[in-house]
């Protein structure tokens, strides 16, 4: 097929030289987890258990606090020490449930089906809400509420989204080579409890080996196709994978079921294929762990709720005090003012930048209008414009400019010469206004 791609976008240096060589490996076990009872977008869960409780790997720890939520478990088997507030990566104090391992490593009883194609669509988005998956790309959306979408918005297609375009981040391109089958059963599961028949995976073509492993997968499986696609950033993006796969434009302000398509990351895929064919809990996920600050980079195991502090060790330290740790891509991710936060479901990698790699904020100088940012916004936005209106406290003045329909993929603030932080002034007048 032919592929489209979108007008704009950069090219960064990937940096994915640093991990993508470095098999997965299991993480130490951590001698206590940190986990939030909000790791997803929408309601908090409700805590389930009392300090002193003893509980097993796999337990529900937190139920989910209604529609749009996503329950939460213990990934060690061990005594609930203490539940309380704690900081999350974006430094929110989040009520959490503080676990001591006791090393044992003994699970819950899981509900395995070797027959899972022979579940029923609703038997399927019930396993995925009780293992409490959300989207593993960096988003958190809970999975069944994805899977469940309103009348009238019937959905035709699924894209899988391989493309990891943040730079450094290797976590997926690890699992497509290393468990590329689980991707695609996962895949066939969403379908079927959609009753779709047309499925995707989008690589971007600078990942030949993992474009050439997920083929042979889906080999025999005549409605899943694997597509490599143009290596740019951030064609990772919801709506530039739905242009170029499905040949389909997202409105404004819509969502990919208003053209009939869903999308879920390849970290999500096998994490359906887990819950649904084994009953396992989303207890652990791959994490890169990368960075030119970091002494030995690694793609990692990670049960929830283990520090980040614990990660780093692990993998040799940092080369020196004077750099930024990141959760999440250096594009989209956010820079953490400790180490001493626990990994959720959605944290895809820990980026560690040198003093060399940073642009400080206090730096930046006023728009010049060059223009640049809107040559490349893969929206057709006017970042400058939006930036300027924030910065002069003009929020509702923003919203003209189309304020809501930027993803805050950091495109704009990365080739501008004036280095303003035009991103965290849209999210702020994104936090002043109402859609």
């Amino acid at each position: 097929m032919g592929l489209s791609t979108f007008k704009g976008g950069i090219h960064p240096p990937d940096k994915k030289e640093l991990s993508a060589d470095k098999p997965i490996a299991e993480a130490k076990p951590p001698q206590r987890v940190v986990i939030p009872l909000s790791q997803h977008l929408g309601a908090p869960c409700k805590s389930v258990v009392t300090i002193n409780q003893e509980v097993k790997k796999g337990e529900m720890i937190g139920e989910a606090g209604g529609f749009v939520s996503a329950s939460v478990h213990s990934s060690v088997s061990g005594k609930i020490v203490a539940i309380g507030e704690f900081p999350n990566a974006m430094g929110r104090m989040v009520t959490s449930i503080v676990i001591e391992n006791n090393g044992e490593e003994e699970w819950t009883i899981l509900k395995d089906t070797p027959d899972y194609m022979s579940l029923s669509p609703d038997q399927i988005k019930e396993k995925i809400r009780d293992a409490g998956i959300v989207g593993m790309g960096g988003a958190a959306f809970p999975t069944v509420v994805k899977l469940s979408p309103p009348k009238g918005k019937a959905i035709d297609t699924v894209i899988l989204n391989g493309v990891e375009c943040e730079p450094y981040l290797t976590g997926d391109y690890r699992l497509m080579l290393e468990r590329p089958m689980e991707i695609i059963e996962g895949l066939k599961i969403v379908m079927k409890s959609l009753g779709v028949k047309k499925g995707f995976v989008g690589i971007e073509d600078n990942k030949p080996k993992a474009v050439k492993t997920m083929e042979e997968a889906a080999q025999g499986q005549n409605n899943i196709e694997v597509c490599a696609l143009p290596t740019k950033y951030p064609e990772g993006a919801e709506k530039m994978l739905i242009k170029a796969l499905a040949g389909r434009e997202v409105p404004p302000r819509g969502l990919p079921m208003d053209v009939s398509v869903l999308v879920q990351n390849v970290g999500t895929a096998f994490a359906i294929y887990e819950a649904v064919r084994y009953g396992k809990p989303l207890i652990e996920r791959v994490v890169a762990v990368t960075g030119e600050g970091i002494n030995n980079p690694k793609n990692l195991i990670v049960k929830i709720g283990t520090l980040v502090s614990n990660l780093i060790e692990e993998c040799g330290g940092l080369r020196d005090k004077n750099v930024k740790v990141i959760a999440g891509g250096p594009m989209m991710g956010f820079a953490i003012s400790s180490l001493d936060i626990p990994v959720t479901k959605g944290t895809s990698g820990l980026v560690a930048l040198t003093e060399g790699e940073i642009v400080h904020a206090g730096d930046f100088k006023p728009c010049i209008r060059c223009g640049r940012c809107i040559d490349i916004c893969p929206m057709g936005l006017m970042p400058s414009m939006l930036s300027v209106y924030s910065e002069k406290g003009f929020y509702e003045g923003a919203k003209e400019y189309d304020l809501w329909d930027c993803f805050e993929c950091g495109s704009c603030a990365y080739v501008c010469p004036s280095k303003r932080p035009i991103v965290q002034l849209i999210r702020l007048a994104k936090s002043m206004t109402k859609p």
